[in-house]
């Protein structure tokens, strides 16, 4: 006998959309996992989305609680277009949408996970065992930062990865060395800077890019059908990713991969260039190739157009991004691990985000390389949880459930 029809593992901004709609429908369901994880605990204070107002909803069955209705309810200031978004007012949303639609949110770590039977068997942090007929990881990324192998072992005294940072004050009158060339990276180095450390960028790229100004929503239509504005950017390619996951997943499995990890950068945003072009050292077309232990810090071996370079600093700070990899999601057990295909080792899923084990459903970041590079973005969470909610409240809701209402 299965305690609940459903369990949903995560409670970010995929797993809080998908229980939204299980609970107005009047699923049965448990949601486990420790709340707005990692953007309060992996992202660095002073930091805005990098995506638009509009682009930066979750999503509830009835489109109520929005970005806009938090922020008009709350006193924050809130555009659609041209004004990014802080960190901390979308913890703040992620929060107030979880306390006005969700409270029986239990934020727990699942430690493991197994077949059990007709179903699926969870162990939680706590020590309870519960049973579910149907099991969604919505995972974040904190489960997949990636580190070049060339870093691999230092310690995190002289070397870390970005996402071990929120408080980056800690750093001033400090030199820091940023490696990447994304949004990552080009906003901890500006923040750095403006914290008072002496911090340069060093990239493989030869040189920034940066993404356009936002498109005016109001511009003539033959504009607007030119280069379309999405959730994701303008142009046609990115109005596909932005609103098309499900088409994505028919292409080849080596053109999404590659389209997962580049289609949108690295690059950065409009709104941080300012705060980069002049104000402390980048330096471009260089590729890593060893690193040690300094006698002030980390020593850092490069090779270029110009030959070998050697570069010191108190610390590196690796802005290398994720890599989403079902073998490090830790509580999935080695035989349920086994069993789900992947395509460049993440879970591969079909139309309904279940992927080769029935009854077994990811979403989010983890399966990017299926259906797009919108599922490492917030925007991606519409699509997700309503395709997910399609598929498991018919066969979820028993004849006679009484439909909740959301609060």
């Amino acid at each position: 006998m299965n305690d609940v029809e459903v369990a949903i593992v995560g409670a970010g901004p995929y797993g809080l959309s998908l229980a939204s709609h299980l609970r107005a429908a009047g699923v049965s369901f448990r949601q486990f996992g420790q709340l707005m994880n990692p953007w309060r605990t992996a992202m660095p204070q002073g930091m805005f989305l990098k995506s638009q107002g509009f682009a930066s909803n979750l999503s509830d069955p009835r489109g109520t609680h929005t970005l806009e209705a938090f922020c008009a309810a709350t006193g924050r200031p809130y555009a659609s277009y041209g004004l990014p978004v802080p960190l901390d007012t979308f913890v703040a949303y992620g929060e107030w949408f979880q306390a006005e639609l969700l409270p029986d949110l239990e934020q727990t770590l699942v430690t493991a996970i197994s077949r059990r039977d007709a179903g699926y068997q969870l162990e939680l942090a706590t020590g309870e065992t519960v049973s579910a007929r149907q099991v969604v990881v919505a995972a974040g990324i904190e489960h997949f930062p990636f580190v070049p192998v060339e870093l691999a072992g230092l310690p995190e005294e002289i070397c870390s990865h970005s996402s071990r940072h929120t408080d980056l004050a800690a750093w001033r009158g400090r030199s820091v060395i940023v490696l990447g060339a994304g949004q990552s990276a080009l906003e901890s180095a500006a923040l750095l800077h403006e914290q008072g450390a002496a911090v340069r960028i060093v990239m493989r790229k030869t040189q920034v890019a940066w993404n356009g100004t936002p498109l005016d929503p109001e511009r003539p239509l033959f504009r607007r059908l030119r280069e379309p504005e999405a959730g994701l950017g303008s142009g046609w390619g990115t109005w596909f990713y932005s609103n098309h996951p499900g088409l994505f997943r028919h292409l080849s499995a080596a053109t999404r991969v590659r389209r997962a990890r580049t289609a949108l950068g690295p690059a950065g945003a409009s709104w941080l260039r300012g705060r980069v072009e002049g104000e402390f050292p980048i330096v471009t077309g260089l590729n890593l190739r060893w690193a040690r232990s300094g006698a002030a810090g980390i020593e850092i071996g490069f090779s270029g157009r110009g030959g070998e370079r050697e570069l010191a600093a108190d610390h590196l700070i690796a802005a290398t991004g994720y890599r989403p990899d079902v073998r490090r999601l830790a509580f999935l057990g080695d035989g349920l691990r086994d069993s789900i295909e992947t395509v460049a080792g993440t879970p591969a899923v079909d139309r309904d985000y279940q992927s080769s084990v029935p009854g077994l459903y990811f979403a989010g970041p983890a399966v990017a390389p299926t259906m797009g590079p919108v599922m490492r973005f917030v925007f991606g969470s519409d699509h997700a949880a309503r395709t997910l909610a399609a598929k498991l409240i018919p066969t979820a809701a028993p004849h006679g459930t009484v439909r909740v209402k959301a609060s």
